[in-house]
């Protein structure tokens, strides 16, 4: 009898695009790619802290070179990916928050959110998709959404909108380039101490909110995503495409 073998959690020879990578959950899920051997190439808008983030990895011994990226700025950030050439993998982990009550939301923050959370990580998406497309590569494109992606929040109408909206083009996306061998698939973390969700840990009765509604009884960590991310950057999802991988605690199991 042959027994069956596990896929390859290996990305070696692979090239990755890892938006937002300078800090938080993009800085973890560029460490996670390189540990699996994939060259990655670092994106995000500060030079000064992706150039110290792309240092710091080759330090560890892994492959990366940076890239100055603003997802929300699509004709700059066309021109800017286009030299990079096609990859194999994306992770957008690039995106913003700015919470308020919905009867006081600012236009501005809502399409600043909008803008970078849904029209950014769209359009970057279908930039990585043309190169896969053209160059007949089988790949993998995650976007880190959240677990806000499924239900609401206080005071998170905007930021929640954004996720549900990227969950929805998620699963068109993959309809469409599954024909291609592109799968398209999302990461939903519950609250992860990043300097993203600073300003909520601040404020003690929205910890107390967080922390009552996970049900492993801790807030997350960065490394708690890494290991989605290889997995849905791999073969060993090859059959995985459509979906949202939640690493919420147990935040949405009500």
């Amino acid at each position: 009898m042959t027994l069956p073998r596990t896929p390859s959690f290996r990305l070696d020879g692979k090239r990755a695009l890892v938006a937002g990578a300078s800090s938080g959950i993009g800085l973890g899920s560029a460490a996670a790619l390189g540990e699996a051997g994939a060259h990655v190439i670092m994106a995000a808008r500060g030079q000064e802290r992706l150039g110290a983030a792309v240092e710091a990895m080759r330090q560890a011994g892994h492959s990366a070179e940076a890239l100055r990226l603003d997802i929300s700025d699509v004709a700059g950030m066309r021109d800017a990916i286009a030299p990079v050439g096609p990859v194999d993998v994306l992770v957008n982990s690039a995106g913003i928050a700015r919470h308020s009550p919905a009867l006081e939301t600012d236009p501005a923050d809502y399409d600043a959110v909008m803008d970078a959370n849904v029209k950014g990580a769209y359009f970057l998406a279908v930039g990585v998709a043309h190169g896969m497309v053209h160059a007949g590569i089988r790949g993998s494109i995650v976007t880190i959404s959240s677990q806000m992606a499924k239900v609401g929040g206080l005071d998170r109408a905007v930021y929640s909108a954004s996720k549900h909206a990227v969950e929805g083009f998620t699963k068109s996306m993959a309809i469409e380039w599954g024909g291609h061998g592109i799968r398209v698939n999302t990461i939903c973390p519950t609250f992860v101490v990043t300097p993203l969700t600073k300003q909520t840990f601040d404020r003690p009765e929205r910890r107390t909110w967080v922390e009552e509604k996970i049900k492993l009884g801790r807030v997350g960590e960065v490394e708690d995503i890494m290991g989605a991310v290889v997995y849905l950057a791999s073969d060993a999802s090859a059959l995985v495409t459509g979906s949202s991988l939640m690493v919420d605690g147990g935040w949405t199991a009500e």
